[in-house]
């Protein structure tokens, strides 16, 4: 038994030896085991350390090149902003300016010439000053009796009214714009010839100074250089075809326009007596009313305006497209001298023209094609109905004592002059009160007014670029028509005593007829009757002037305000769209 136990013990202990070495092996493995993954653990730790900060690089590196390519375009897009806002401001400025020069320099030649009255009476200084600020602003609100003026007078007129057409401001624009674009291509030119000399320095400028220089480059040129010089030169050679063609539309309508009066006066026996009787030369009457009627002025050379022709059929059928082609269908005309130029000669830049239209020259009366025959169908749709209506209520009436053709002709003349014209061969005093509200309501509307069913896509990128302030700006000021009811108001104070004492001739509605006349520049007017009055003032003598000329100064002062204001309504007719009506 001793030895038994004895033989056993030797061999549990190799077993355990060969026990405890496997463990150390096994221990030694582990050991060996957990080195590795702690050195593949560190390596890859090493490497998504190093692309988590090579990737917080790049987006750091990317949100500030973001952020500087969103500051360098937002300053652009504030500064181009700013620089429209300038621009528009001072084309305004340049505009009163302009038109408060023309009046002075209108009214010190008129002041300073003789008149033609026989008893050699001077016109007061007001209603001279009055006569020249409706001639230049178009409006042909009459203060004086027209056939005061002398011949060289007229002539004064004349020029005045030519200088205030919106034809001939709007050729002047493209006279400006055309020698701007040439002086920015000529600096172009030099700048590229230079372009070479200038590479060393282009290329060592920091980041910094490319943003402030590329910023100050949109301010100054308006990304001037980011179009090609082919491309401005073509867009020169568009302003510059279009400042042609608008200059021949003009030159041709007045020559035609004034021999054609002329001829007809030659030979209409009664006309020529007519201007016998009154001392006018025919040709100082044929330039005159050409111009008058073309500018949308409304002037004419005789007292009783055309009422003393209201018989000549022929010569109101010749003044009726001077009317319309000088004011609500410029456009139309134009696009189409525009096409038949482009067809003719197939010029790249007519080309051009005809095909971009206003975005080719930025010139404001080259309407689409779409828009120009919707226009056309507004302006004869409402002449349509201004003739109904005075035919229908007239033919008895005001009308009586003429032919059929006579009564046409002059419902059709009247409805012309109401858009901005002015000229009338009938009493307005005398028409009915529908009629009168339907004149007032064509004379507020702009001369191209349209009913367009169609939206135009260049309007919403436009307001979309507007900055709050600008959109709140011509949104808070008050609208057109709260314009009118102030100056009516202001008027009806000043003439407060006349409303009382006279309430005949002197009545809102006559008050409103001459207001809404000289916003839009018409010159209708109900005139003043001492027929009409209640208290019959033995003094009162009937001249043939407009209402306004009864007013009192401070009255005049007003529609003068009025007539300037209307003269630039464009540069406020979005006003008004915060004020809500429902």
């Amino acid at each position: 038994m001793h030895m038994h136990i004895a033989r056993r013990v030797p061999h549990n202990s190799a077993g355990a030896t060969t026990t405890m070495a496997g463990a150390h092996k096994f221990a030694g493995f582990l050991q060996h085991l957990r080195r590795c993954s702690a050195a593949v653990l560190d390596s890859a730790m090493s490497l998504v350390c190093s692309v988590s900060k090579a990737y917080a690089h790049h987006q750091v590196m990317e949100r500030v090149a973001r952020s500087r390519r969103t500051l360098r375009c937002s300053a652009g897009q504030a500064w181009r902003r700013a620089a429209d806002v300038a621009a528009r401001l001072n084309s305004l400025l340049v505009h009163v300016v302009y038109f408060v020069a023309i009046s002075c320099v209108g009214w010190g030649l008129l002041d300073a010439l003789k008149v033609r009255a026989p008893s050699g009476r001077r016109p007061r200084g007001i209603d001279t000053f009055f006569t020249a600020v409706s001639a230049a602003t178009v409006s042909s609100m009459s203060a004086v009796e027209m056939e005061v003026f002398s011949h060289g007078q007229l002539l004064v007129l004349t020029a005045l009214m030519f200088g205030g057409g919106e034809v001939f401001l709007s050729l002047v624009g493209l006279a400006s714009k055309w020698s701007k674009m040439r002086k920015q291509i000529m600096n172009r030119s030099r700048r590229v010839e230079s372009h070479d000399d200038d590479d060393i320095e282009l290329e060592t400028t920091t980041a910094a100074e490319a943003d402030s220089r590329s910023i100050t480059t949109a301010v100054t040129e308006e990304n001037d250089d980011d179009i090609p010089v082919d491309a401005k030169v073509l867009r020169r050679n568009a302003v510059r075809s279009l400042f042609f063609i608008v200059l021949g539309i003009l030159l041709v309508v007045h020559v035609v326009g004034a021999v054609a009066v002329a001829a007809y006066v030659y030979a209409a026996p009664g006309a020529r007596q007519t201007l016998r009787r009154k001392a006018l030369n025919v040709w100082t009457f044929s330039v005159f009313t050409t111009v008058s009627t073309f500018s949308s002025c409304g002037f004419m050379p005789t007292n009783e305006n055309m009422m003393v022709f209201s018989r000549d059929v022929p010569l109101q059928l010749l003044l009726v497209p001077q009317a319309l082609v000088g004011n609500t269908l410029f456009p139309p005309l134009l696009a189409a001298c525009v096409w038949a130029a482009a067809a003719a000669t197939r010029r790249e830049e007519m080309v051009e023209i005809a095909r971009k239209g206003r975005e080719a020259t930025g010139y404001y009366h080259l309407l689409p094609a779409r828009r120009c025959w919707m226009l056309a169908g507004t302006v004869g749709g409402l002449i349509a109905v201004q003739v109904a209506l005075v035919c229908g209520m007239e033919w008895g009436g005001a009308l009586r004592g003429m032919s059929a053709g006579e009564k046409l002709s002059n419902a059709l003349f009247l409805a012309v002059n109401s858009r901005h014209t002015g000229e009338s061969t009938l009493d307005l005093s005398t028409l009915a009160t529908a009629i009168l509200v339907l004149f007032v309501l064509m004379m507020y509307l702009p001369p191209y007014t349209t009913w367009f069913p169609f939206e135009e896509n260049s309007k919403r990128g436009h307001h979309s670029t507007e900055s709050q302030g600008i959109r709140l700006l011509k949104s808070t000021v008050l609208s057109q028509l709260s314009y009118l009811t102030i100056f009516v108001i202001a008027i009806c104070i000043t003439e407060r005593r006349k409303l009382k004492e006279d309430p005949l001739n002197f009545n809102v509605l006559s008050i409103v007829v001459e207001v809404v006349s000289a916003y839009g520049n018409v010159g209708f007017s109900m005139g003043y009757s001492c027929s009409r009055q209640i208290n019959p003032d033995g003094l009162c003598t009937d001249r043939w002037t407009g209402f306004a000329g009864r007013w009192s100064d401070s009255g005049k002062l007003i529609l003068i305000a009025v007539m300037f204001f209307g003269r630039l309504k464009k540069f406020s007719m979005k006003g008004g769209k915060a004020w809500k009506l429902s």
